[in-house]
């Protein structure tokens, strides 16, 4: 029940659904009550927050410094683990099988299958619960998806009981101990999902995929025009930003921020 509370509170909270509930709400003051005035406002601020939201150098501004917490891995130290933490999912048999990895998924996965080709001998581990409404775990989508990219099911473990990366971090140390690994996840969520390893006592090797904060050269109409695909990064801080504060607030970190 915490959990369910938790992601549709938090959802709310997420750029898009409360700018839209800010500007619904000025809409309604100015439409049905005297205060039109604090409607205006309401609007204005909403309209405004959402524009610069969607602009990539505001955007990328605020991801960049979450996702600069750790670097692309390129190290040579041996491990025996690559374990690749659940994202985003469906499963449509009828699909390319990458297809049912959707958001941040693939991209991890990608990662992990590079890091494992890298360890010869090296086991992929997955992670993630299946959703309310689909018979298949987000661990075992991945599962799927990595064999019908050439890792052999042998070489693959899958852990889909926890729902978040809390249990996720308590699920990887009760299968593995303290056997060394690479922690693939997105890099935004990386410093967040570290805190959580390292609060039960693991030490994984950070190796962050899917950067989406871009440094790189763009054409100019792409940095000037409010995208979608800007948004969604802003999205990602937001749902960061809020992940952390509810990491502090349960106590499993000093203060926010703190790694």
């Amino acid at each position: 029940m915490l959990f369910m509370l938790k992601k549709y509170i938090g959802g709310m909270m997420l750029p898009l659904p409360l700018l839209l509930l800010l500007v619904g709400l000025g809409i309604v003051l100015v439409w049905f009550t005297r205060f039109q005035k604090l409607g205006k406002t309401a609007i204005t601020a909403g309209w405004l927050a959402l524009l610069l939201l969607s602009l990539q150098p505001v955007a990328d501004g605020l991801l960049k410094p979450i996702e600069d917490k750790y670097p692309t891995w390129r190290g040579e130290e041996p491990v025996q683990y690559v374990v690749v933490l659940g994202g985003g999912y469906t499963w449509n048999p009828d699909w390319a099988p990458s297809s049912n990895l959707i958001n941040n998924s693939l991209p991890r996965l990608a990662e992990g299958i590079r890091l494992w080709q890298a360890n010869p001998g090296a086991k992929m581990i997955f992670t993630g619960a299946r959703a309310l409404t689909n018979p298949v775990s987000t661990a075992e989508a991945g599962a799927r998806v990595a064999e019908s990219l050439g890792v052999p099911r042998s070489e693959i473990i899958v852990l889909d009981s926890p729902k978040d990366t809390e249990e996720e971090a308590s699920a990887v140390k009760a299968a593995i101990g303290d056997a060394p690994f690479l922690l693939v996840t997105s890099a935004s969520h990386l410093p967040r999902a570290m805190i959580f390893f390292q609060h039960v006592g693991l030490h994984p090797l950070p190796a962050p995929a899917n950067q989406l904060a871009i440094v790189s050269p763009l054409n100019p109409w792409e940095r000037m025009i409010p995208s979608p695909v800007w948004l969604m990064h802003s999205d990602r801080v937001g749902y960061e930003t809020l992940g952390r504060l509810w990491q502090w607030l349960k106590g499993d970190s000093g203060e926010p921020g703190d790694q």
